[in-house]
């Protein structure tokens, strides 16, 4: 089973972290599986960039990038050529590196 590796961000997993999953699950559902409470404000399904992250090792083995989630990817903040949505990120048989990025356009959450 893969190992999704997840760098440490100051809020939602200050310490880092590797989870196990099974092939097909999306990396959203993987990290929210795991008490690693990452924003989706769309309930993942590609119509916003809340759960924008940044694939630093194996993005290769992720399911490829449709159109909807290239066209959704344009509007994210700090938007890198390995960005992908997690909810449409699928993994498959080898581990992952990820990084939540620390800004997010998620305006729900302004003001907290």
């Amino acid at each position: 089973m893969p190992v999704i590796k997840i760098l440490p961000h100051a809020e939602y997993c200050p310490e880092g972290a590797s989870i196990t999953t099974a092939p097909g699950t999306s990396i959203c559902e993987a990290l929210l599986a795991n008490d690693i409470h990452i924003e989706h404000a769309c309930d993942q399904v590609c119509a916003c960039t809340t759960c924008h992250v940044i694939v630093r090792e194996g993005g290769r083995s992720l399911s490829e990038m449709e159109e909807d989630e290239e066209d959704m990817l344009d509007r994210a903040w700090g938007l890198e050529p390995d960005s992908r949505l997690s909810c449409q990120a699928l993994l498959r048989q080898q581990d992952i590196t990820v990084e939540i990025p620390k800004y997010s356009i998620n305006h729900a959450k302004e003001g907290k």
